[in-house]
């Protein structure tokens, strides 16, 4: 396992970042520049001294890469404020002078009429947006999004809004291009405590629960939270399907989990919550989508099936793969705030 890096006396850069997930400096490293971003404080689980989201900014770009997806370079190491060390994760910047960061809400504010927000996550929203802009080429900005949306319902990011994906724009030519995906901190349960962890390792209907519910897409179908298992295994997207068949054979486990077992400064407990989260989503969610794809023509014809056809197809997923019973996902929603990122 690589020790990690300690950031405190890197040379500092007067660059500051936005965003609401914990303080960020801007630091050289090895004659790059990178961005420091410190934990979060957990505004769900308040038994948590920090959040986990280093963790999951970390690994899940280390995910994205080994889905052959242009990905943030990332670090894990330390930063000694005062007297206490605090574990970090360093994140590449990919701009440099005359290169921009643009994001996705920026490029939908001049597509949409003004009656919409750029934020705004509505589906139909974001593919008119794709459909209509002509500032880069559309086949790979819709393909983006899609390799986005698979690779988020394999960690579990519930928080990919128009404002952390897009763009780099050069200023001196007025080109734009992809840029790199970035912000993957609210992937892979970054509020889970150990408490919580050890129930969800231990019960059945607590794991199924964080598998097919939630944690759900920030994209909304219709005013409601998508939610990964039912979205994907309808097939009624084609852009989405071809997504699956291109991204998830691409996705090996055993080096996703030699990734969480080389990773510094996590506990076995974490290993063994992370590699079990992720290989159960990837069995449950993205391997058995790919086997539907594979042969359910029907699915993949275009036609519209009706709501009920759609609700009576994933019922019958779900009880397949052995997700709970209708009684059982009662219980356990009944019990749960359907809301909770956990």
């Amino acid at each position: 396992m690589m020790k990690g890096i300690d950031f405190t006396d890197m040379p500092k850069r007067n660059k500051t970042y936005a965003g609401a997930s914990g303080s960020k400096i801007a630091v050289i490293y090895e004659n790059e520049q990178y961005m420091i971003k410190f934990p979060s404080i957990p505004t769900k689980n308040k038994d948590l001294s920090y959040s986990n989201s280093c963790f999951s900014e970390y690994l899940g770009c280390k995910i994205y890469e080994c889905a052959g997806i242009p990905v943030q370079k990332t670090i894990l190491g330390i930063y000694r404020v005062k007297d206490r060390e605090k574990i970090v994760v360093a994140c590449r910047d990919f701009t440099e002078p005359g290169i921009t960061l643009q994001d996705f809400a920026s490029l939908k504010n001049r597509m949409i009429d003004s009656e919409r927000n750029g934020y705004g996550t509505e589906l139909a929203d974001i593919l008119y947006t794709i459909e209509d802009q002509t500032a880069v080429d559309k086949v790979s900005l819709s393909d983006r999004f899609w390799d986005m949306f698979v690779v988020d319902a394999f960690i579990g990011n519930w928080d990919r809004h128009n404002g952390n994906w897009g763009f780099l724009y050069d200023t001196r030519t007025d080109q734009m291009k992809l840029a790199p995906v970035f912000d993957c901190g609210s992937s892979l349960y970054p509020q889970a405590d150990e408490r919580m962890m050890k129930l969800i390792l231990s019960d059945h209907n607590e794991r199924n629960l964080r598998i097919y519910e939630k944690p759900t897409s920030a994209i909304l179908l219709n005013g409601r939270k998508i939610k990964y298992f039912d979205f994907m295994s309808s097939l009624q997207y084609e852009d989405c399907n071809r997504a699956i068949k291109r991204t998830v054979p691409k996705i090996d486990m055993k080096k996703v989990l030699s990734i969480i077992e080389e990773t510094s400064y996590i506990s076995d407990l974490q290993r063994e919550f992370y590699s079990t989260m992720l290989s159960s989503r990837k069995e449950r969610i993205l391997d058995y989508v790919l086997n539907h794809l594979s042969r359910d023509t029907v699915y993949i014809s275009g036609d519209k099936l009706s709501k009920d056809s759609v609700l009576k197809k994933l019922e019958h997923n779900k009880q397949e793969i052995g997700s709970r019973t209708d009684t059982e996902a009662k219980t356990v929603g009944n019990s749960r705030d359907q809301q909770e990122r956990i």
